[in-house]
């Protein structure tokens, strides 16, 4: 007895080439609409999907498939007997492949916003034909990637269709199908501003697998947020170097998301999501020397992040230094020439500094996954409130700002020290804020001195403040909400400290 295939296909890449290899194994083709028209446009015998269903497609091609004459066909169990007999009695033809991709949704809503135009492209027959033979896959081949078409030839001419391979392809096809609605049910979430759903539906795309996961004994791969946009580390390319390893691209995000904060050109140098040195400057490669002279000790084996184009002179000094992978907008012809020299240092250019205000921030944790907004308020005169007898300079208040914007990145308990737009300290993820300025203090000694501090939440006591001024501290920025307040703000007025509270906490876990 033949075999049946039903193809409809809104990506056409390879299908004629398959239909043709199918035809010449014996296979029945019946099709649909663009997709038969093809198929008989390049000599390859078709029965229309209306004359199988005896029921002509409608209302402009939303129904063509959905009649039970067909999924009767994908759905019947082979060795029931009575489904058998069902079909002989309605004169209903087993189908035994299912070749079906879907409308170009996730296409559509990146080029356009008109909702007609998203609504048509939202697929009801082709999930329901996948969903339908994915069932069914003990007796019914489901093919819903054209990547497949070669492999499926030859295991049917080699007769190899064995039950691992039909899961394979049903467990590909539910994931696709998952996919589908995944962003038809997010775009819809936008729609109705539904920023937290009862019930959260993800999809993302494998961009690559890792050399390994935090460590070596561990195995990793990193996927890509389907509209990630530019501009970040999942967009980023990679020039050269090593494959990436799960710690790198962690230690990449945090770099480059810390960067974004400043218009000047600006430097990060980053070791194990903290940086260890951040500046800014008049020219991008004086913002990275600052940056990386700041703590070179612990820059060793850094990951660096600018948010201008890397450039002659930044490679050249870079030349002598341990690095494990460069992020920026674009590296220089010249750059690159000599950065290629160390061949394991990874590359990647992300082509602009685009800075995403409004995302998720999604965090699992063992039987669940956590979420929240990235979006953090911007300082300004309602939100930045003197507390102290004394008011910061102008040259301090732009100090305290840049180290604000570097302690949203910094893991609490957190403080950081800035003078002239660049960190002279850092400490970072203590369990005393107290111990956070020590170590700074102990890190950096005189740099320290007639700098600024920020610190990421409230001061519960005022030996922080003590200690910082012992260090030469002459302002500091902090959240303020602690119930001793008061008492913090009389030590800064006892050191002639200023002191501007924010009311934003910068936690970060």
């Amino acid at each position: 007895m033949a075999r049946t295939a039903l193809i409809s296909v809104s990506n056409k890449e390879g299908i004629v080439e398959f239909a043709k290899e199918l035809a010449k194994l014996g296979f029945k083709i019946i099709s649909t609409g663009n997709t038969a028209r093809l198929l008989e446009q390049n000599k390859i015998g078709v029965a229309h999907i209306s004359e199988i269903a005896k029921f002509q497609e409608m209302l402009d091609g939303r129904v063509k498939t959905l009649h039970p004459n067909i999924f009767a066909g994908i759905l019947a169990d082979r060795k029931n007997k009575r489904h058998l007999a069902e079909l002989k009695k309605q004169k209903i033809d087993l189908v035994d492949l299912v070749v079906v991709n879907f409308y170009p949704f996730e296409e559509t809503i990146r080029k356009t916003n008109k909702i007609k135009d998203i609504i048509e492209n939202i697929d009801i027959g082709g999930p329901s034909l996948v969903r339908a033979a994915a069932k069914n896959h003990q007796s019914v081949l489901v093919v819903a990637d054209p990547a497949d078409y070669g492999k499926v030839i030859e295991k049917i001419k080699s007769k190899k269709l064995d039950g691992s391979y039909r899961r394979m392809l049903a467990a590909k096809a539910f994931s696709m199908t998952a996919h589908y609605d995944s962003l038809i049910n997010s775009y819809f979430n936008g729609l109705v501003k539904n920023e937290y759903p009862e019930i959260l539906n993800l999809t993302f795309r494998k961009a690559q697998d890792l050399r390994y996961g935090e460590n070596p004994h561990q195995s990793a791969a990193f996927y890509r947020e389907i509209f990630a946009g530019q501009g970040n580390v999942a967009s980023a390319k990679q020039l050269q170097g090593k494959e990436l390893s799960y710690n790198n691209i962690l230690d990449i995000d945090a770099a480059f998301e810390l960067v974004k904060e400043f218009e000047k050109p600006s430097a990060a140098v980053i070791k194990h999501t903290n940086p260890s040195g951040v500046a800014s400057a008049d020219k991008i490669e004086d913002a990275y020397k600052k940056a990386h002279e700041a703590d070179p000790k612990s820059a060793f084996g850094c990951i660096v992040a600018l948010n201008r184009n890397c450039n002659l002179e930044i490679a050249k000094y870079m030349r002598q230094l341990f690095i494990e992978a460069v992020i920026c907008p674009e590296f220089d012809k010249n750059a690159l020439e000599i950065l290629k020299e160390k061949k394991n240092l990874r590359l990647l250019e992300t082509r602009t500094i685009k800075k995403l205000e409004k995302r998720a921030d999604l965090r699992t944790v063992t039987g669940g996954l956590l979420a929240q907004t990235c979006y953090c308020p911007r300082l300004n005169g309602k939100n930045m409130k003197i507390v102290t007898k004394r008011r910061p300079t102008k040259e301090e208040v732009k100090s305290l700002i840049f180290a604000w914007k570097v302690n949203k990145h910094v893991k609490s308990n957190s403080v950081v020290f800035v003078k002239n737009d660049e960190t002279v300290g850092i400490g970072a993820g203590q369990m005393s804020r107290v111990d956070a300025v020590d170590l700074a203090v102990m890190k950096n000694g005189e740099k320290i001195k007639g700098s600024v501090m920020s610190s990421d939440a409230f001061f519960p006591f005022r030996d922080g403040i003590d200690q910082a001024a012992k260090a030469g501290v002459t302002a500091i920025i902090q959240p303020g909400g602690s119930i001793r307040d008061e008492e913090v703000i009389q030590a800064a007025n006892e050191h002639d400290i200023a002191m501007v509270f924010t009311g934003i906490r910068l936690f970060k876990h």
